[in-house]
């Protein structure tokens, strides 16, 4: 085989990945001259290299005229670690999937807002249709009113003053007391319960967990018909919710 069969590489992506490699090095950041000498690159060529990284986020020009990392590298970087935390959660919620014969769905509450991370569903357990976004269904799925549940008085008022109460199914609770009383008062506690008020057919249960000082919640969703079920599957998921809190909140 020629040369020309192996990998084909592209020679200003490695330079920047050295050039990166190189501040990362200078906690107080370093000149142009500085890191152009340390990965043997031409003057010019560090230049052109910095001040595209600069544009991007990557890097963060000093008044000095050095070099540090900029915000997206942090950015970079926590997603990394999220991606590396779900991939130590996703055998657990194979299992939860394949357990109960219903799709498992894991959320965190992030930035003020109700977020999916990870959905594990199959041909046989197919997930519930997300015809509403869950920034805006909080009020009426499991998994968004475990979160609110979790919520301290402050955060709940936070939260409800930014989204509206739609009425997604005739079931669903549109009324703001009410949906209060039956937050503090869970038969189920410390799980919540979605009965068709996300969509009709489907009901849900999730429960709370949590990484490191946030959280989230971890639940399931099963045809209406084995709505029978639910404190069963209540029952399981709270010991898979601890285990999958602990692999969340492990140092990486």
């Amino acid at each position: 085989m020629g040369a020309q069969d192996g990998p084909t590489l592209i020679t200003s992506v490695q330079r920047a990945f050295r050039l990166l490699e190189a501040v990362s090095a200078h906690e107080n950041g370093a000149p142009a001259k500085q890191l152009a000498r340390e990965t043997a690159l031409p003057l010019a060529t560090a230049y052109h290299l910095l001040r595209t990284l600069v544009h991007d986020g990557y890097l963060r020009k000093l008044d000095d005229g050095g070099f540090v990392l900029g915000d997206r590298v942090s950015f970079v970087n926590t997603a990394g670690r999220t991606q590396t935390q779900l991939n130590r959660v996703r055998p657990a919620l194979t299992a939860l999937r394949d357990e109960l014969s219903a799709a498992a769905y894991l959320t965190f509450y992030e930035d003020g807002e109700i977020r999916v991370a990870e959905i594990v569903d199959g041909p046989r357990t197919p997930r519930v249709d997300l015809w509403v976004g869950f920034e805006d269904a909080g009020h009426a799925t499991a998994l968004g009113k475990c979160v609110l549940r979790e919520l301290d008085e402050e955060g709940r008022r936070d939260y409800l003053s930014r989204h509206h109460l739609p009425d997604l199914t005739p079931r669903t609770i549109t009324s703001l007391p009410e949906l209060l009383r039956r937050l503090d008062a869970s038969p189920m506690a410390p799980a919540v319960t979605d009965l068709e008020e996300y969509a009709i057919g489907t009901v849900c249960v999730a429960v709370p967990v949590y990484r490191g000082d946030a959280f989230g919640s971890l639940g399931v969703s099963l045809p209406a018909e084995r709505r029978n079920r639910l404190q069963d599957v209540r029952e399981r998921l709270l010991p898979i919710a601890s285990r999958v809190s602990r692999s969340l909140s492990l140092t990486i």
